[in-house]
């Protein structure tokens, strides 16, 4: 399988150089050339198919032409040691809960793959050292940290805004030590984003290091999140829910929806996405006048959400050929502040007993407020709810909600961070340091 930029001024190249870079020589966001389309006979086949088979045979379509496939298959199942339960939230609305991983997110999917890929690229060409920076408004810098871990020739650089990521979200990357670096930037997310892309850019910094991202601009990071859209599609069509399906993504930088959009592309069954935002809403108003203008990020209480320029709106008009009006077809938008994302998780808990993140709880009334008729909506709870657990807890009045003794594990330990300036230069000199 050959990739292209979105920008259409790099050559093709192949998965492992896609991977390696992870931005495109024009800053462009790689692309496959093709999209496989699954036969009916394989959604049928999927209430019968676990978890593993399903990711594995997604996966054998993306990759399967480039890694071997007993190769491919170890990738996937060392990747997904954990489930993604559908579980019941009202008549209509489901939860897909994505936080049952190692540090209880959704992007421990993206990470561990990505880390998993990349560990086999750089043993078999025999590369000495790969440097992965990546940027965080919070899940990404511990599900990559941890998914990174230990990884041999890899060390990572965590950018995260200083003061605008959750006590433990803060705790799941800035203890780990060994090859792992927190960087925390006087800045925004936007601010940490823009630093990565500039490391991209620069001669003297690309000459001397080997760099690639591990955001969900790189494809073994977003691409993977496909595997439990087809998950969570055979969960609903064994209890028969699964007909007229509306899924709902918290979305920030439009990485995970974008997964889901692929998924849609490959055949999947979903009738239409909902994305679901708070406070920073550039694509909603994308979506209402057909024009895109980034803004700097504002702080919120769904902070993963807290982004002003996402990157994989690129892909998003690239996989629609630029078409407004089939981009507006598939995917609608709602808007949350703060007030309402507290105001769910309250209602919601004490109506059903289920205890909403900030970030589901934007999907939870995305689907109040979109779902049609006869529609079965189905949100992606994104990260565990005691990662948050003063919004939380605030949001319920309950004084104390139970933490995992993963998150406790995290908590433990001393923070090791470095503190930079938003500047270039100061990151760049920190580097080379």
């Amino acid at each position: 399988m050959k990739y292209y930029s979105t920008n259409k001024k790099a050559p093709l190249t192949g998965l492992q150089e896609a991977v390696v870079r992870g931005l495109a020589p024009d800053k462009g966001l790689y692309m496959p050339e093709r999209i496989k389309c699954f036969p009916d006979d394989f959604f049928r086949r999927l209430p019968n198919m676990t978890f593993l088979e399903i990711s594995y045979a997604v996966a054998d379509a993306f990759f399967g032409e480039d890694i071997e496939p007993e190769i491919l298959k170890s990738i996937v199942y060392e990747t997904l040691d954990f489930d993604m339960p559908v579980v019941s939230v009202n008549r209509s609305i489901f939860s897909l809960e994505l936080f049952h991983g190692p540090t209880l997110a959704f992007k421990d999917v993206g990470a561990r793959f990505m880390a998993r890929m990349l560990g086999y690229f750089i043993q078999k060409e025999g590369l000495k050292q790969v440097n992965v920076l990546v940027a965080t408004s919070g899940d990404t810098g511990s599900a990559v940290a941890n998914g990174f871990l230990g990884v041999e020739g890899i060390h990572v650089y965590v950018l995260y805004p200083k003061g605008k990521v959750s006590p433990i979200q803060e705790c799941q990357f800035t203890t780990l030590g060994r090859n792992i670096t927190a960087i925390e930037i006087d800045g925004t997310f936007d601010d940490c984003q823009a630093l990565v892309k500039a490391a991209f850019m620069d001669e003297e910094l690309t000459q001397q290091f080997q760099l690639t991202s591990a955001n969900s601009i790189n494809v073994a990071r977003f691409l993977p999140q496909a595997f439990y859209y087809f998950y969570a599609y055979s969960q609903l069509a064994v209890s028969g829910k699964a007909d007229h399906l509306v899924v709902c993504v918290p979305s920030g930088n439009f990485g995970n929806i974008t997964a889901g959009l692929f998924a849609k592309k490959m055949g999947l069954p979903v009738k239409r996405f909902i994305a679901a935002n708070n406070k920073n809403d550039v694509f909603l108003e994308y979506l209402r006048t057909g024009k895109y203008l980034p803004r700097p990020s504002v702080q919120t209480v769904a902070n993963a959400m807290d982004v002003g320029d996402p990157s994989n709106f690129a892909r998003i008009l690239d996989l629609y050929q630029n078409d407004y009006n089939a981009i507006c077809a598939d995917i609608s938008g709602f808007r949350y502040l703060d007030e309402d994302i507290l105001a769910a998780i309250g209602s919601c808990y004490e109506s059903t007993g289920y205890l909403l993140d900030p970030h589901g709880a934007c999907g939870y009334l995305a689907l109040k407020e979109g779902l049609g008729e006869n529609e079965t909506g189905l949100f992606l709870e994104t990260a565990h709810p005691a990662k948050f657990k003063e919004t939380v807890e605030k949001a319920i009045n309950v004084r104390n909600i139970a933490v995992p003794d993963k998150l406790k594990a995290f908590m433990q330990g001393r923070k090791q961070s470095v503190e930079c300036s938003k500047s270039f230069g100061a990151l760049k000199s920190l580097l080379l340091r």
